[in-house]
């Protein structure tokens, strides 16, 4: 099937980025309509308080498990497209280096659960926020992932989401029907995880081999260690600075207004899939594009800039007019105060967009440190931001905080000289400056 052209754009391009990212797609689109709707059953079930207590052991243990990942996701892809021959051996032992990462996490979140509670009482339970810890251990499993993604084979990928949020969103209708207590909704936290790793681990057995001829090698542990650590640092950092505004709501407001502000977050970061499924999915296009030939490269980069900046820039005008008719439409009214707070918050998609794509060049190039650098900065300006604005406008200084915590993450590469031309391209992206010039271009 031919995708209908666009005048200006480059048409091969742009027929090869939305053809490669079509079975992601599909699957982030079937796995973001199930999670909402049933996202928004819990959220009724529960109530405001109870829905803030749900939210918060993701929201404290996240830092803890992007650390428990290692960064070795997104690296083991690389070096799978460098190295098939070397699949098992690099499955292997990022599989065990995941999984001790995972243990590792445990004892460290029932650490910082409790020096916190010292701080100030914690509503949320310590047995919850240990049952959602044990998703570090459960994600090891996902590194299967990374082997799909190498041999662009998204479809496996799209049909292990979709059905694991399927039969997700069965269960937890069914802890609905029961009428059941919100430790089962925590519970299905965990379950979740497993589900998506019992599906991963078919597959490859189904379509690659089997996982009992992985090797762990310890050489080659040290060699993903020393190269992925700056990518796990960044994990950690994105962690914070995208879920330390639901902490410090908690913290200055309490359970009640995390249970409006998880909401907003909900809704704002649900269309978070799209980037994520497009430079997954074209990562080995520029790759090849780098080696191959560099204005070809440029060029690739140019062009996932202007459909990024379409796309969010589509996204955050018609959710800033749908947010109350959405608030009044699906929530009870003690969650109407979200829809103010969802217009301003869904504009730092645009920013997350952008940033997902440049951060595809900064692997390509290398500057993993660079990119651990900015997230850093983009935490830092979050947390600051969120410690002035949340005492003296409520839920509304978080939104404000992460819109310009994510502008600043995003752009940072601008003061770095052998960024500087990524982010000037970002933009004539953002200002729709190359979308005129294609558009009027003969």
């Amino acid at each position: 099937m031919k995708l209908p052209a666009i005048k200006g754009f480059d048409e091969e391009a742009f027929n090869k980025y939305l053809k490669n990212t079509g079975w992601l797609m599909l699957a982030r689109v079937g796995s973001l309509v199930i999670k909402i709707l049933v996202g928004f059953a819990i959220t009724n079930y529960l109530g405001k308080t109870l829905n803030g207590i749900l939210n918060y052991p993701t929201a404290f243990t996240t830092f803890f498990v992007a650390a428990a990942a290692l960064g070795l996701d997104g690296f083991t892809t690389r070096e799978l497209l460098k190295t098939p021959e070397n699949r098992d051996r690099l499955l292997g032992t990022a599989f065990w280096l995941k999984l001790i990462g995972g243990l590792i996490i445990i004892p460290l979140i029932f650490i910082a659960y409790t020096l916190w509670n010292a701080h100030k009482p914690i509503e949320t339970p310590l047995v919850y926020v240990l049952v959602v810890g044990l998703t570090g251990l459960s994600q090891a499993f996902y590194i299967t992932d990374s082997y799909f993604q190498s041999k662009v084979q998204a479809k496996y990928v799209m049909r292990i989401q979709v059905f694991g949020n399927i039969l997700s969103a069965l269960i937890k209708l069914v802890f609905i029907f029961l009428h059941l207590s919100i430790g089962w909704f925590v519970f299905a936290l965990f379950l979740d995880t497993i589900i998506l790793a019992v599906g991963y681990i078919y597959f490859y057995q189904l379509k690659a081999d089997t996982v009992f001829k992985w090797v762990f090698d310890s050489k080659l542990a040290k060699y993903l260690l020393k190269h992925s650590w700056p990518l796990a640092f960044s994990a950690v950092l994105v962690s914070i600075y995208m879920k330390i505004d639901q902490l410090m709501v908690e913290n200055y407001l309490g359970t009640g207004a995390l249970g409006i502000y998880s909401t907003v977050v909900s809704l704002s970061e649900s269309w978070y899939f799209i980037p994520v499924a497009i430079v997954t999915s074209v990562f080995p296009a520029i790759m090849n594009a780098k080696r191959d030939d560099s204005d070809r490269y440029m060029k690739r980069l140019q062009n996932m800039y202007d459909i990024m900046v379409w796309i969010s820039l589509s996204v955050a005008i018609f959710m800033t007019f749908a947010a109350p008719i959405i608030y009044h439409i699906v929530y009870k009214p003690e969650f109407w105060d979200g829809a103010h707070i969802l217009s301003i918050h869904v504009w730092a998609g645009i920013f997350v967009f952008l940033g997902s794509a440049s951060g595809q060049y900064l692997i390509a190039e290398g500057y993993t440190k660079l990119s651990m650098l900015r997230t850093g900065m983009g935490a830092l300006v979050n947390i600051v931001l969120n410690t002035i604005w949340i005492p003296e406008y409520g839920i509304m200084g978080a939104a404000l905080a992460t819109l310009v915590a994510y502008f600043t993450a995003t752009f940072f590469i601008l003061l770095v000289p052998k960024t500087r031309q990524q982010g000037i391209m970002m933009l004539k992206s953002l200002f729709l400056v190359t979308a005129f010039q294609k558009i009027f271009k003969r």
